[in-house]
């Protein structure tokens, strides 16, 4: 009797779990609100109508069924959850000249671009967004359709630039749907705490997840494909007016892509608007930590993801905030257009008025296999004088990376710091070593690393320079015929266990500094 018993409770719990039907509680269907549902006539008055009735009821969940649902802004209640069925799409309307349109951008002192860009300053000009909120979802297969968003700075009253905007908001769930053309950011999440996002298939225009100065967040399952911008970038501005930390961070079993936009959705994948992008340096998708990061990042994990056609990751802080406490583990990468791993602590320092350099230490990279790397930038972890990037591990790391395309890139032999420039590999030229390029840091530890080139190659395999403390142990290197496998200049306390015979050692004196360029301290 106990066997039959446990068999009908899973029997029963199997087919409860396989039907996965919406929310059965107090439903509030859109369709009972007078939606037109014929996908050009806006119907943001009559969902908001349908919030505001769960809203008033306690909570509840906003119903929307089969069918295409055009709207402006559509504004979040606490305790009110979104359920997008199959079919289900929620299209942002198209922006017209002399109509009501989006809602207009609210008043942000910290706004301008001392501080951060319009678009992370600003939410309510989204198609959702919620302020001040808590208890809140947005869950189901449907789709959300960016269409008449911008992806740029809105030039008009009325213009929308987000498919969704949540500010300083408690208890998040985003689950399940996908995003087409997201505008400028297909999520930007900003001071919000105890976030779950699972499931999200973004194929966008602009970034694709922004969490920023956000707390307790879960990021799983998801697949970002945003050749123009960012995927999935961890952020730490000061929109809120204050510095706070983005921390306590998860990111697991994630994909993020750079295929030209639409095509990841289509099952295309297509690479045909590489040098479309906004800096023209081909496809970005990748996961990043920065630009903005006045409050810094701590006490994040990354494990299980993928990159493809895409730039690879970074860890950057140039603002003012510390970044520290980080371990990324079981990474793939291929076809990457920059640097695999790019390490950078800098001085750009955009936000209030004495802000200084902040930290970049603690980092643990384990169990990344890369293939098809760009070498033109290397894997860099590169400080500033002064302000070294400190301890960190990189463990059972391969790389592979594809050759020059051209035989006459200027390869740079002495690199400039770029101390108060934006963070981008490609910023730095071509770099003088193709595996690795480390300068201003201390006590780095990399062992069984393996770097490697797929055709022909003139540079020395690693470059280290003003390196205070770095342990090489069982790290291996393709010789490049008359080169050295190692550079190190001004390096101190430098440990080499088990390296092979092959590796030739070369001491050279610090190179004389060069001035910067004009900084470029914002790219768009």
């Amino acid at each position: 009797m106990k066997n039959k018993l446990f068999c009908l409770a899973l029997c029963l719990a199997f087919f409860g779990f396989a039907k996965a039907a919406p929310p059965t509680g107090t439903t509030f269907n859109v369709r009972d609100f007078g939606v037109t549902a014929d996908g050009k006539t806006p119907d943001n008055v009559q969902i908001n109508k349908a919030i505001d009735a769960a809203a008033q009821a306690g909570g509840g969940t906003v119903y929307f069924p089969a069918g295409n649902y055009a709207a402006y802004s559509i504004r979040l209640k606490s305790h009110v959850s979104l359920y997008l069925d199959q079919g289900a799409v929620i299209i942002a309307a198209d922006y017209e000249d002399g109509k009501k349109g989006y809602d207009e951008p609210e008043p942000n002192e910290w706004g301008d671009k001392r501080y951060q860009d319009f678009g992370h300053s600003h939410f309510h000009n989204s198609l959702i967004w919620g302020e001040n909120l808590e208890d809140i979802s947005i869950m189901g297969p449907g789709m959300i359709y960016g269409k008449g968003l911008t992806r740029e700075t809105p030039r008009h009253i009325g213009e929308g630039n987000k498919a969704i905007a949540l500010k300083l908001c408690r208890n998040v769930t985003l689950k399940d749907f996908t995003i087409l053309l997201g505008g400028h950011m297909g999520m930007l999440l900003t001071g919000c705490d105890n976030m779950t996002i699972e499931n999200i298939k973004e194929d966008t225009n602009r970034d694709g997840m922004d969490i920023d100065a956000c707390r307790n967040v879960r990021v799983a399952n998801c697949t970002v494909n945003s050749p123009w911008d960012d995927g999935i970038c961890l952020k730490a501005s000061y929109a809120l007016g204050y510095a706070r930390a983005t921390e306590n961070v998860t990111i697991t079993n994630c994909q993020v892509t750079g295929f030209d936009r639409g095509t990841f959705l289509n099952g295309t994948y297509q690479t045909n608007e590489g040098k479309m992008v906004p800096d023209h340096q081909g496809p970005t998708g990748r996961l990043k930590f920065g630009t903005e990061g006045n409050g810094g990042f701590k006490g994040i994990t990354i494990t299980n993801c993928v990159f493809q056609h895409c730039r690879g990751l970074a860890l950057e802080t140039v603002d003012g905030g510390s970044l520290e406490d980080v371990t990324i583990s079981n990474i793939v990468m291929r076809d990457l257009t920059n640097s695999p791993l790019f390490l950078r602590l800098g001085a750009r320092l955009r936000g209030p008025e004495g802000v200084q350099p902040g930290l970049l230490r603690r980092i643990n990279i384990s169990d990344v296999q890369v293939f098809n790397a760009d070498s033109h930038f290397s894997s860099m972890i590169v400080g500033i004088p002064g302000h070294d990037v400190e301890d960190v591990k990189l463990n059972n790391i391969r790389i592979f990376y594809r050759p020059i395309d051209s035989p006459v890139v200027r390869i740079q032999q002495r690199v400039a710091e770029y101390t108060k420039d934006y963070p981008e590999p490609q910023r730095f030229g071509v770099m003088p070593s193709y595996g690795f390029f480390i300068r201003h840091a201390a006590n780095i530890e990399m062992n069984n690393v393996q770097v490697s080139y797929l055709g022909q190659e003139t540079r020395p395999a690693m470059i280290l320079e003003d390196v205070k403390g770095i342990s090489l142990n069982n790290v291996k290197a393709q010789a490049v015929k008359g080169q050295p496998t190692i550079i190190q200049r001004g390096v101190s306390n430098l440990a080499l266990n088990n390296i092979g015979k092959d590796v030739v050692l070369k001491t050279e004196p610090v190179p004389a500094t060069i001035p910067d360029p004009e900084p470029n301290r914002h790219q768009n």
